[in-house]
């Protein structure tokens, strides 16, 4: 892991600063969000990388002498979290997360938070919506002057998101997904945990429902051509353009569609949480 760090200012409140943990799950490294002016939030430090929390504090010295207030989690996956314990040390801060996580988590959130509750950093208001899908505990932050949402790993710039079961739960995703899509007001811009800026939300959002529902019915009409098939057997059809480097990965994101295929009682599967099960199609 290299030493680096990238700090990119998005604008008087938001300021992101990249982990220096590159890989094919993290793309170019999580993205860790300081939040506000005087008073600041760590949305998601990463990962516990000495130079990576080195600059979170320093630039918060520079730019508020220091006062880290929250350190806020979007979910308990060890690249946005695992810098928790540490950051606190060094900080102080209260940690804020949704509730006791099934998850790598580096240590207890000293509050739980869950849908609704608004973190007020002088005059910048961030509040949790709840969003399981990518995992249960999973929520997203929306800066509510700017309708701006920390999205975590709800929604990447650049790529799809893996739903890794049980945490990892396709229909709540998809439900999470069309919610977000109707807020009132509609967002404005969206704040990924990997990648850039996302300026045009209604149409990303759109495309991942698009996605989803595309990779369902090639998940439905694979099953359908087999009668039944394990998750590897459907693997290569379901994910034909996906490249095979990435398949191993590809396979827990399947495996989630049959799940939701089974409790929608379109498959029959005697154990689905069991990845390596015989699903058989209903039709």
């Amino acid at each position: 892991m290299k030493d680096t760090t990238e700090i990119n200012k998005i604008n008087e409140v938001l300021v992101k600063i990249l982990a220096p943990n590159p890989g094919i799950m993290t793309g170019n490294g999580t993205n860790t969000y300081l939040v506000g002016e005087k008073t600041l939030a760590v949305v998601d430090p990463g990962p516990d990388h000495k130079g990576h929390l080195e600059t979170i504090v320093n630039y918060a010295h520079k730019r508020a002498k220091g006062n880290i207030k929250y350190i806020l989690l979007t979910h308990a996956h060890p690249d946005h979290a695992l810098g928790t314990a540490k950051l606190k040390e060094m900080t102080g801060a209260v940690v804020a997360a949704f509730g006791p996580s099934t998850d790598i988590m580096p240590l207890k959130p000293d509050i739980y938070v869950s849908e609704g509750f608004v973190f007020t950093l002088d005059k910048v208001r961030l509040r949790t919506l709840h969003t399981p899908g990518h995992s249960s505990d999973h929520l997203c932050f929306l800066l509510e002057d700017m309708n701006c949402l920390l999205a975590g790993d709800h929604i990447m710039q650049g790529s799809t998101v893996v739903i890794l079961p049980p945490q990892g739960d396709m229909g709540l995703y998809l439900k999470s997904l069309y919610r977000l899509a109707s807020l009132t007001p509609p967002l404005q811009t969206i704040a990924p945990g990997h990648g850039e800026m996302i300026t045009n939300p209604a149409v990303t959002l759109n495309e991942y429902i698009t996605h989803r529902l595309a990779r369902e019915k090639a998940v439905e009409d694979s099953l359908k051509t087999f009668k039944k098939a394990t998750i590897d057997q459907l693997l290569p059809l379901v994910y034909q353009d996906t490249d095979p480097v990435l398949h191993p990965i590809a396979r827990y994101s399947l495996w989630a569609h049959l799940r939701k295929l089974t409790l929608e009682k379109k498959v029959t599967c005697q154990n689905m949480d069991n990845l390596n099960s015989m699903w058989i199609y209903n039709g």
